[in-house]
């Protein structure tokens, strides 16, 4: 690399298929050449196709993370914990390890091996399949209790939300004729998830990125991507489960709770944060898309972003997300 601002502006720049094949024989011997770019913005991701015979298989799944975004014991954090999960049999895509190794760097990148793992998306239909639900996530904060991060960052109002905002305020990407609207509504919102947070710390290992798309099945449910693992309330991996409108989600929040409280205690006060995560999760995905916005695939990808009605459009739902944090959340419980 020339310099770590390329890196950081155009990170993948040097991946190369070459590199890719010369990174995953490394670890698994000779691969047939066949590359797959499966579906990432954050990181990149290959279907990797090895030679017959191969004890691995036909195929693994390298992955190569974004450069400085997280440090090796972060990342390594990340695989401890799916591990771990595996131990318990949590069904889970856990990463390959080589001679007690999971996290390898080579020409500037570092990289993991996986299993391909074929699967649908869980869409739950029924109260059962909700309830499943309840209990593999009560599986996984089972083994997130065992123990803490050290190192992964955790989720909290100044972390997903002012620490963004400060980005964005620095980032020029606010339409300049919204800037005024966004921070107005924006603050106040972020003031109210502080207080209705209040001094409360969770240090609970969570998936953190918990929604249906990070959930396949194939014979059962199981997890993929604890890319953003964190330390948080156990509500953060259960609130983006949730769709339709109030009353429905009420309703699916019940059986869900059936599930997962035959397994583990759910402290139901965690459910007032609800709109507070959601606040965050749109702020954070805002400043997400700032921070990468250097990086080609993203203008690409995201073509709306940083245009006014962009901008328009998350005004009004903060301006709601203001309303919904102002009433109790009877609702849910």
């Amino acid at each position: 690399m020339n310099s770590q601002t390329d890196m950081t502006q155009t990170p993948y720049a040097n991946l190369s298929p070459e590199l890719v094949l010369d990174a995953t024989e490394a670890l698994t011997g000779r691969a047939t050449g066949g590359i797959f770019a499966m579906n990432s913005y954050e990181n990149r991701v290959y279907d990797v196709a090895l030679e017959e015979g191969n004890e691995l298989g036909k195929s693994v799944v390298a992955k190569f993370y974004r450069p400085h975004r997280w440090s090796k014991e972060t990342i390594q954090e990340e695989h401890n914990f799916t591990l771990e999960m595996q131990s318990f049999e949590v069904p889970v895509v856990a990463p390959y390890v080589f001679e007690g190794k999971t996290l390898f760097e080579h020409k500037d990148y570092m990289y993991a091996l996986f299993p391909k793992r074929g699967g649908r998306p869980f869409e739950p239909e029924t109260d059962e399949d909700l309830r499943q639900l309840g209990r593999l996530l009560a599986r996984v904060h089972n083994v997130g209790a065992m123990a803490k991060f050290e190192h992964r960052m955790p989720i909290n109002v100044k972390t997903f939300g002012w620490d963004n905002l400060e980005h964005l305020k620095a980032s020029g990407m606010v339409a300049e004729n919204m800037r005024e609207a966004f921070f107005s509504i924006a603050e106040p919102v972020l003031n109210l998830c502080e207080a209705i947070w209040g001094e409360s710390r969770f240090d609970l290992r969570l998936h953190g990125d918990c929604h249906l798309g990070n959930i396949l099945v194939a014979q059962e449910p199981f997890l993929v991507d604890l890319d953003d693992c964190v330390s948080g309330p156990a509500v953060q991996d259960v609130w983006m489960l949730l769709s339709g409108e109030q009353e429905e989600m009420r309703g699916q929040m019940a059986k869900f709770l059936e599930g997962y409280t035959q397994l583990r205690d759910f402290n139901t006060q965690e459910l007032r944060l609800i709109e507070v995560l959601r606040s965050l999760r749109m702020i954070h995905y805002s400043a997400w898309l700032a921070r990468r916005w250097n990086d080609p695939t993203f203008p690409k990808n995201f073509p709306f972003f940083g245009r006014e009605d962009y901008w328009q459009g998350l005004v009004l739902n903060l301006k709601e997300q203001l309303s919904l944090l102002q009433d109790p959340m009877e609702w849910y419980l």
